[in-house]
């Protein structure tokens, strides 16, 4: 089988890779930047510290600082327009994974048009749009190296998957003091988000040598650091392990795939704005302990690597001791359940078998060990709601 492997051409890893972006400009002969961020990054400093350096160079940047947490087709046309008042030959994507992905999906319409419901998976962007650099300000996307951007359609309450080579930024600068300020609660959804890249990474259907490598690295890298920065937000080696982690399990799923907590989790955030690493640490105790039979090896693989498996214990006792470590993570990082999140018992009811349909339409339940039915999602939505 051969495996089609993607990555930014330019990647730049490690402390005070953030100050890199006009040497990357340079490199990549690119010098009208649009830059695509958030409000509490506008207001920090950090934007204003790149203008300045980009103005040292000579490039003078724009900057819209109005992406919304789960980005809307609302969003990406304010940002869009905001694009088109200037004259830009690239879009740095700055932020968490609202920034990146409002940067990715403005890239692909600002050359090729049309709605981005246009783009929704089934349908696959490959030709090119703006090129994109990203910069994440979080250890949990992983979206400085993924073909793919999640937008959500405010009429319908869709996430829509978008995927294709043009999502993929061009280059990636990836600088963990960047995270050093996140609070706990951010820092652990995010963190849970990278490891359940990795988990889904290596047990898709879709996984492959090159993919399985970076995902289980990724496990070793978070794993023991996910408890460690959530009890000291400043502690500078786990935080650079947390990033490093949560790369590596993003080139792990865009090299393979992501599977059914991703395609149960995007439903959640859409229906109940629940933000996208919080839906996914609710659902992976649970859908773990449904996919484990199905691929026990893959699973035990995971709990060794996470450090919570011997390498002598065989497989059932590793696999039994992966869905009881995951829930036992929550447990310690204050990761609430649908219910004590506040969601209305009867609103989760009646939307149940709309969040399945959405859920297996995304295509992600197919790339799980056990590609579940309908019925079977519905039951899993009704397990973590009791849970």
């Amino acid at each position: 089988m051969v495996s089609p492997i993607a990555l930014p051409r330019l990647m730049r890893i490690g402390a005070g890779a953030f100050g890199l972006l006009p040497e990357i400009l340079s490199e990549l002969d690119l010098s009208r930047p649009f830059v695509v961020t958030d409000a509490y990054l506008a207001g920090s400093g950090l934007v204003d510290r790149m203008v300045d350096r980009l103005a040292a160079r000579g490039v003078t940047a724009a900057v819209f600082s109005g992406t919304v947490p789960d980005p809307t087709i609302a969003s990406i046309e304010a940002a869009l327009s905001a694009l088109q008042r200037g004259d830009h030959d690239c879009v740095v994507g700055f932020g968490g994974g609202s920034p990146m992905d409002t940067a990715k999906a403005v890239a692909v319409l600002a050359r090729h048009g049309g709605q981005m419901r246009d783009y929704k998976a089934p349908h696959q962007q490959d030709m090119p749009g703006l090129p994109i650099i990203a910069i994440p300000t979080t250890a949990g996307t992983g979206s400085e190296a993924t073909r793919f951007t999640i937008i959500t359609d405010g009429e319908t309450d869709e996430k829509m998957l978008c995927i294709g080579l043009a999502y993929l930024p061009m280059a990636a600068l990836v600088d963990f003091e960047l995270t050093l300020s996140k609070p706990r609660r951010l820092t652990a959804d995010t963190g849970i988000d990278a490891l359940t890249h990795a988990i889904e990474a290596y047990v898709s259907r879709k996984a492959n040598p090159f993919s399985d490598g970076f995902a289980l690295q990724a496990m070793r890298s978070i794993a023991p650091n996910l408890r460690r920065v959530w009890t000291d937000p400043g502690d500078r080696a786990a935080r650079e392990a947390m990033m490093m982690g949560a790369c590596q399990a993003g080139i792990a799923f865009s090299n393979s795939s992501v599977a059914l907590v991703h395609g149960m989790s995007r439903p959640i955030g859409a229906h109940f704005h629940v933000a996208h690493g919080l839906s996914n640490a609710m659902l992976l105790p649970a859908v773990t302990r449904f996919s484990v039979p199905a691929s026990p090896g893959r699973y035990a693989a995971c709990a060794r690597a996470m450090g919570i498996a011997a390498e002598t214990e065989g497989d059932t006792l590793a696999c039994e001791r992966l869905v009881k470590a995951l829930v036992e993570l929550n447990d310690d990082l204050d990761v609430p359940t649908p219910r004590t999140y506040g969601i209305d018992a009867g609103r989760w009811e009646t939307l149940v078998p709309v969040m399945a349909r959405q859920a297996l339409a995304s295509g992600s339940p197919a790339n799980n060990p056990i590609e579940p039915s309908a019925a079977e999602i519905e039951a899993l939505y009704r397990q973590v709601w009791a849970e």
